[in-house]
């Protein structure tokens, strides 16, 4: 099995910066990306940015591009969300997957990002 532990949510002014942290454990020798995705209250969850974990290629949704940088570290089975120039509009619980072969994913518990106007 594999558990994933998200960290470095918070309340932050319009703005700013935060840099969220999702640790995995157990089985990662099998994971084939990592990625985040957020869920605002009363919408649905919506991906973000995703990076494979071999060759290190990323992918974000376009809202993300020039804002949000995701970068891994694969010797401690982690995954970064750098996040700048923060919106309201962020405002949401970031949740961390890791995709695994058989397209099993894995959630994380989620972290709670707030961004004051």
């Amino acid at each position: 099995q594999m558990q994933l532990v998200e960290s470095g949510g918070g309340l932050v002014q319009a703005g700013g910066s935060l840099r969220l942290s999702c640790v995995a454990s157990g089985r990662t020798v099998s994971i084939v990306a990592m990625g985040w995705f957020r869920q605002a209250p009363g919408k649905e969850r919506e991906f973000i940015t995703r990076i494979t974990w071999s060759g290190g290629r990323t992918y974000y949704v376009d809202s993300a591009k020039g804002r949000f940088t995701i970068s891994r570290d694969n010797a401690k089975n982690t995954v970064y969300l750098h996040m700048n120039s923060l919106k309201p509009e962020d405002t949401a619980v970031y949740y961390c997957a890791a995709d695994l072969p058989g397209a099993l994913r894995v959630w994380g518990q989620g972290t709670q990002v707030t961004v004051s106007s």
